[in-house]
C-alpha cells in the first residue's frame, strides 16, 4: 500500500510542478498585465493545489495522516488567488493600463464610461447645490 500512495502523490506533485512551470512561462512569454494575470492566477493556483493534494494523499495513504494545514492551505490558496488576481487587473485597467495590441474587444469600455459619466453628473450636481465655490472647485477636480 506504501509503494501506490507515493506513485498517487508523486504523479500529482508532478502535475503540480508541471502547471507551475506553464504558469511561469506565461508569465514570461504572455503580452500584457491582463493576459499575464491570467496565467498567474489560474494556472499557478491549479498548480500549487495539485501539489498540496498530492502531499495530502500521501500522508493520507502512506502514514494514515489527515493534515488540517494541508487542508486549510488548499482552501486559503484556491480562495485568495484568483481573487487577488481579479482585483489586480481590475486596478490596473482603472488606472488605463494599456491593453495588448492584438486585443479584439473590450468589453468594459463602454460601462466604465458610463459610470464615469455618472459620477462627474453626481459631482456637478453636488457642486451646484454648496454655495461654498472653493468646495465646489476641489469637488470637481477630484471627479476629473
Amino acid at each position: 500500500m506504501s509503494g501506490s500512495g507515493e506513485v498517487v502523490g508523486a504523479i500529482l506533485i508532478l502535475f503540480g510542478a508541471i502547471f507551475s512551470l506553464i504558469s511561469a512561462i506565461g508569465i514570461v512569454r504572455l503580452p500584457d498585465v491582463y493576459t499575464r494575470s491570467h496565467a498567474a492566477s489560474k494556472s499557478s493556483t491549479l498548480g500549487v493545489l495539485c501539489a498540496l493534494v498530492g502531499t495530502l494523499l500521501y500522508f493520507i495513504i502512506t502514514d494514515s495522516y489527515f493534515s488540517i494545514r494541508l487542508i486549510l492551505g488548499i482552501f486559503f490558496v484556491f480562495l485568495t488567488a484568483p481573487v487577488a488576481a481579479h482585483v489586480l487587473t481590475r486596478s490596473a485597467y482603472r488606472n488605463e493600463v494599456p491593453l495588448a495590441e492584438t486585443t479584439v474587444e473590450d468589453e468594459l469600455k463602454d460601462y466604465y464610461m458610463e459610470n464615469e459619466n455618472v459620477e462627474k453628473a453626481e459631482a456637478e450636481r453636488q457642486a451646484d447645490l454648496n454655495p461654498n465655490p472653493i468646495e465646489n472647485q476641489e469637488k470637481l477636480q477630484v471627479t476629473e
